[in-house]
């Protein structure tokens, strides 16, 4: 099940965005190929969303209210590195709340730090992500936050692939998710709008069920 913010007009417009700035590409005849090995017929890159001044406002907005939404206790927003950072420093901004980020490793050098920015034991945290596929690297940032005694309350993203390892991964971690926009949703907006023909649906929707094994 593909998780999503309970508003239908935010996650068809968001997706109906991402789709106009090209942020999402869809190309069945020549796939993408991802670093795990696998072919893929959608490449996502959300970051190309800070260029549009339009979208990023609408992107973020619709981040902070769905923070208020379903983390009412929310006190500090923490990017998942990196390009969670510029999305969750926006929506702190729009929240008025502290922000931290998140690395994938520490840094190399200095105080080695693998979160930047100053988070009180107990606080509670919104994680936000551009991106979600597998979950893998997300959750690896809510448990260095956790390891400081940081409280997550939570994680919000952009847009979702709805691949079924990555609502297990949260579940297990018991971390609730909430995305914009997801795969579905997405390819419906993509054919209405022609993006894609009723004839690539097939192999599209085959994809996020089987995405190790496609093409």
């Amino acid at each position: 099940m593909e998780k999503s913010v309970n508003d239908k007009a935010v996650s068809l417009k968001v997706a109906s965005e991402l789709l106009r700035i090209k942020a999402i590409k869809l190309n069945t005849q020549t796939p993408f190929h991802w670093s795990s090995g696998w072919k893929s017929p959608i490449y996502c890159d959300n970051r190309i969303s800070l260029s549009y001044p339009d979208t990023r406002s609408l992107i973020k907005t619709a981040l902070a209210e769905a923070a208020k939404r379903f983390f009412p206790g929310v006190e500090a927003i923490a990017g998942v590195a990196t390009a969670g950072i510029p999305q969750g420093a926006l929506v702190a901004d729009v929240l008025n709340v502290p922000f931290v980020y998140v690395r994938s490793k520490p840094k190399g050098h200095g105080m080695e730090n693998l979160i930047e920015g100053q988070i009180a034991e107990g606080t509670k945290v919104v994680l936000v992500e551009d991106l979600i596929s597998t979950g893998g690297s997300s959750l690896k940032a809510a448990e260095a936050l956790q390891q400081v005694n940081a409280d997550v309350i939570g994680m919000l993203a952009i847009f979702t692939y709805g691949f079924r390892i990555a609502d297990e991964n949260f579940e297990k971690a018991q971390i609730p998710l909430h995305c914009l926009s997801n795969y579905s949703v997405m390819l419906k907006e993509a054919l209405s709008q022609g993006y894609i023909q009723s004839g690539q649906l097939n192999t599209l929707e085959q994809w996020r069920k089987a995405p190790e094994s496609w093409g």
